[in-house]
């Protein structure tokens, strides 16, 4: 059975947010096209998980047998994301740009995620890189929107775009290869013209257009 995680990072209603729409809309057509497939939701953007603290540190750094109760209790939520990352086999990140970057929700659930000898390795035996990724196979979506725009490589925003760079660089935490992610940005947000209107009618038939692709693949 094929597993869909759709994690949605915005703080916005269903009402008002174009990334719910975009995953809602990816979530339907993946649906109608495999109608087997599990469905897990995980709201960040309303529910954000806790952030990384002294107490989690000590507790993820501990050997997993020599954990007390309290650093079980802690790792708890951690636990709990991580299994819903290892039991998908397609991952949607409803992921708007907040001042550039991902929202705060976003990086905490990130954080909760990046587990030493849970989702990565580390060896000092591997020299400069000493990190290696214990999961993959995974395919990782982004569905973003963007109040301004030319924020792709090259545009006239690209230098201040700190999302998909980051959601790149910690993609290997979920399983996912960097250089394959599947990204739909929509833009123009702010400016409520036309030019908003297209983009938005536009990454909404991409979203479909993934959503359709990755579930009729073998």
């Amino acid at each position: 059975m094929t597993t869909l995680l759709t994690v949605n990072a915005s703080a916005q209603t269903e009402e008002r947010s174009i990334t719910r729409r975009l995953t809602r809309e990816f979530v339907e057509s993946f649906v109608s096209a495999r109608p087997g497939a599990k469905i897990v939701e995980r709201d960040v953007g309303h529910s954000p998980p806790p952030f990384v603290d002294t107490e989690f540190i000590e507790a993820a750094f501990t050997p997993a047998d020599d954990r007390t109760a309290k650093m079980v209790e802690v790792l708890s939520v951690s636990d709990q994301l991580i299994d819903e990352v290892i039991s998908s086999d397609v991952i949607v990140l409803g992921a708007p740009m907040y001042n550039y970057g991902m929202p705060a929700a976003l990086k905490a659930w990130f954080d909760q995620i990046a587990r030493i000898g849970r989702t990565f390795s580390f060896d000092l035996d591997r020299g400069d890189h000493p990190i290696r990724p214990m999961l993959s196979g995974k395919t990782l979506v982004v569905l973003s929107s963007r109040g301004e725009f030319g924020f792709e490589p090259g545009g006239i925003r690209g230098s201040s775009n700190a999302l998909d760079p980051a959601i790149a660089a910690c993609a290997h935490y979920l399983g996912a290869e960097r250089d394959e992610i599947e990204t739909v940005a929509v833009e123009y947000q702010e400016f409520k013209d036309e030019r908003h209107r297209r983009s938005l009618d536009a990454g909404l038939a991409l979203s479909v257009e993934i959503a359709q692709r990755l579930a009729e693949a073998d």
